[in-house]
Parts: C-alpha cells; sequence; structure tokens
C-alpha cells in the first residue's frame, strides 16, 4: 500500500527507539517536482505476506533512506561482515596467527569500542574446501545433509549467531539449539563459543551466499570464482544452468535447497534476514564470480529463478533482498544498469567497494560519492554492502554528512587487520571509534530499547 499525506509513524516501536523523535515524518505530496524520488516503506509491495519483522526492518531502512533524500537528518547503521569459516578454520586469517572463536570479528568492534555493531552479516557457503554441503549437528531443517562433518560445524554457528544477533545472547532456551551461545563441535570435540550480547535483541541480520558453482564436487571459495568453473571452458554452461530441465538447473536447485532450508529455520524463529546473492556480477568477463560478466539477461533470469524458488517453491516472506554490484570504476567493474533484475525482485540496492580508499577517493566528490549518486536512480535504500573501512576516519571525518548510506559494512578481517602492507587499507583503532561513537550512526546500543513492534 503507497501511502500519501502528511504525517506516518513508521514502526512505532522500532523506528521511535531508534531515533527518536525522528520516528514521524512528513510525507510530501509525491507528485511535487521538488521531492526527491520516493523510496516506498511497505515491503508487502514487493511480497504481500511479507512478515511483520521483515516488514518492520525494511521501513526502518525506508524511512533512513527518504529521510536521506529530502535533506533532513538522517543516521546510518554500522555494520561488520563475519566469515566464520575463516574465523574458525583459517589460522591465517584476521588481526593474529591462531583460529579465531566464531563470531569474533563482531565482538572485535566492541573490544575496541565497547559497542556492537546494529547488523551483522553472515556468510553461508562456501564451505572450507570439503566436499559436498554438509552441516554440524543434525537439526529437524537440515536433516537432508551430511552431518558431523569435518569443517562445517561454522554453518550452525552462522544461524545461531544470527539468531542471537536478533534476539540476544546468552537468552532463555527458546526452542533454538544454542540458546546459551556454547556447545562442542562434533566433529573435532572442542568447546565452541558465540560472543554475547547482553541477552537483549541486540540489532539485524544479513546473510551473502558464496556459492560454489552449481555442481562442484568441492564446496568451497576456489569453486565460486569463474575461472575455476565450467563457464571458463564452456560458453554455453550458464544458459543451461537456468534452463529448467537441463542437469546444471538441477544441480543449482540443489544448492539453493540448502540455503533455503537453513533461511527457512530462521523464518521459523521471526528472524528476517538481508538476503544478499549473486554479488559483483558486473566483473569484467573472465572475472570474479561464477555468474559475474555473463549476459546481463541471463543473469536477471538467474536472480528471478532463485527468486522464484526462495519465495514462491519454499515460502520464504522473512526475506529482504540487496542487489549489490561491485563499484563499477570501468576496468574490473563495469557500469552494472543492465544486470539490476527489476524492482519487484531487489528491496534495496548498495556497492561494494574496493575501488578507492579515504586516502585516496575513486573519481570526483567526496569518499563513496559516485556509487551513492549513481544508485539514486533506484527507489530503494541504498546501502555501503562492502567497504575495508569504517565510513568515518582522520581522512573523511564527514562522509556520512555527505552521503548518508542507510547502511555501512566492514568486512570481515578488515576492522582491524593490520598486516596489510598499503597502509591506506587500514583502519586505526581510533577510526572505529569515531565511527561507533558518532551521533550519525547507529549500534547495537541504539536498537538495544525495549521495541515490541521488532522483537515481540
Amino acid at each position: 500500500m503507497r501511502m500519501r499525506g502528511r504525517l506516518r509513524l513508521i514502526g512505532a516501536g522500532a523506528t521511535a527507539a531508534l531515533l527518536g523523535p525522528a520516528a514521524l515524518w512528513a510525507l510530501w505530496p509525491e507528485d511535487s517536482p521538488q521531492t526527491p524520488r520516493h523510496v516506498p516503506t511497505d515491503l508487502r509491495e514487493r511480497d504481500p505476506e511479507a512478515t511483520p519483522a521483515a516488514r518492520e526492518v525494511y521501513a526502518l531502512l525506508a524511512a533512513l533512506e527518504n529521510d536521506a533524500r529530502r535533506g533532513r537528518p538522517s543516521r546510518t547503521v554500522i555494520g561488520q561482515h563475519v566469515e566464520l569459516q575463516n574465523e574458525r578454520y583459517n589460522a591465517a586469517y584476521g588481526d593474529y596467527r591462531g583460529t579465531k572463536p566464531p563470531g569474533y570479528y563482531y565482538r572485535k568492534a566492541r573490544d575496541i569500542t565497547g559497542r556492537l555493531p546494529a547488523f551483522v552479516e553472515l556468510d553461508l557457503g562456501p564451505g572450507y574446501g570439503q566436499p559436498g554441503w554438509a552441516v554440524g549437528e543434525a537439526r529437524s531443517y537440515s536433516r537432508a545433509w551430511p552431518s558431523c562433518r569435518r569443517m562445517w560445524g561454522y554453518v550452525d554457528d552462522a544461524v545461531d549467531l544470527a539468531v542471537g544477533v536478533w534476539a540476544g545472547l546468552p537468552r532463555p532456551a527458546d526452542g533454538s539449539y544454542h540458546p546459551s551461545g556454547t556447545h562442542t563441535d562434533c566433529a573435532s570435540g572442542t568447546e565452541v563459543a558465540l560472543p554475547h550480547n547482553g541477552g537483549a535483541p541486540a540489532g539485524f541480520v544479513g546473510f551473502s551466499f558464496h556459492q560454489p558453482y552449481p555442481g562442484s564436487a568441492v564446496k568451497g571459495f576456489a569453486q565460486t570464482l569463474w575461472h575455476n568453473s565450467p563457464a571458463a571452458q564452456d560458453p554455453g554452461w550458464f544458459g543451461r544452468v537456468v534452463t529448467e530441465g537441463t542437469a546444471e538447473h538441477g544441480a543449482l536447485l540443489h544448492d539453493l535447497g540448502f540455503l533455503a532450508d537453513h533461511l527457512g529455520y530462521l523464518a521459523d524463529r521471526g528472524v528476517p534476514v538481508l538476503l544478499r546473492p549473486y554479488h559483483e556480477m558486473n566483473a569484467a568477463p573472465g572475472h570474479g564470480f561464477w555468474w559475474a560478466g555473463q549476459d546481463p539477461a541471463a543473469y536477471r533470469k538467474l536472480w528471478r529463478l532463485t527468486y522464484d524458488f526462495l519465495v514462491g517453491r519454499r515460502g520464504l516472506h522473512n526475506l529482504i533482498f540487496v542487489w549489490a554490484p561491485n563499484s563499477w570504476e570501468g576496468s574490473y567493474g563495469r557500469p552494472p544498469w543492465d544486470y539490476y533484475p527489476g524492482d519487484d525482485r531487489v528491496d534495496v540496492v548498495g556497492v561494494d567497494d574496493y575501488s578507492g580508499s579515504p586516502a585516496r577517493p575513486f573519481g570526483d566528490g567526496a569518499w563513496t560519492e559516485v556509487w551513492y549518486r549513481g544508485l539514486e536512480r533506484y527507489p530503494k535504500p541504498r546501502i555501503l554492502a562492502e567497504s575495508y573501512h569504517v565510513p568515518l576516519n582522520a581522512h573523511q571525518p564527514r562522509t556520512l554528512t555527505r552521503t548518508p548510506w542507510v547502511l555501512w559494512t566492514v568486512w570481515g578481517q578488515a576492522l582491524s587487520y593490520e598486516n596489510i602492507s598499503e597502509p591506506r587499507h587500514r583502519n586505526t583503532p581510533d577510526d572505529v571509534k569515531q565511527t561507533y561513537g558518532s551521533d550519525r550512526v547507529l549500534t547495537a546500543d541504539d536498537w538495544k530499547s525495549p521495541n515490541k513492534n521488532l522483537h515481540g
């Protein structure tokens, strides 16, 4: 339903808790020539069966975007991407040598600033170089997949951390499988503990799906890349992936079934998810992931059949779909516009920005501004989906004033990784503190106010 009129309360509990008086905002007449393109605030325009929690999260993002487009004071949700497979199994990953507890980079923000991010994106897939899809402990939603397999326990942790960010860790037993956040990994026998966040709602969550190419025997990161996929040798392979009745299409649906089973558990627990599939699709042909650099029409078909499988066939109405090309700087990233799947299959638009840095911005204008302005054409909330950098730092102290992204997510270990040889790719502790302490940024502390609409 599209609203017209003078005044509306967006998510009374949710947005008021986060934004105070800014939860009340005037709707200018939509046909006013002075009004920037209005972003619809009701997720039911895309999915009439969207869950109340998904509608509330989307309404918050849309309200922030509409405030920004109208030149009103706006704020940015600070997010952190978490690669649990690397944290648990890759000793070379992160800011010290040795494996980390799952959620290490979720907790790291609090170690530096005393605050947690208000958004956490988790990576479901790939596995850590292991064959076939698998899980840690067999659950009601994952019994179709082999369990207690080496280096697959991170999948369980991803689901439980998602519930924990949304509902709190530790929490009373609530039917989810590790409400304490602590368990023993059945494959290794080691004790695993998720970071506590105060036992109260601490934000909202997203999932990316670094999907190995359909039909790959090994489900590892190497199999996500174009040059390791059949597409490198067979120009017709991708077309068969998106054509019903082919073996390649059947392999795609098998992979999507693994994703859907885990998203379905979150739906049953009332957890909305920002789902960001098939990102960076605008890489130059021959580069990036197996879905990148393909014919735009075929890519759009891949997105739409994935949407139809998850929402139509599997009935997942807790999803908020995020389309995020790579920064289109002309060499690695090409203009992405032809890859856009359509307003009826996308809720949020974003960019993965690795083309510039605070010290050496790409293009004219403020840092990240070229991407922010480029995405303005879509009537969707705009996010910085991946960045090595926090938005506010010594080089760019006013980024969010000129480009008030709705959400800004820092990629994994980049939050505190200090072993990168090029200093311009580093966040200092002062940079992180400046971001998390800014009154333009929303952290988990802003989310923890009693919130009946979102978490009731």
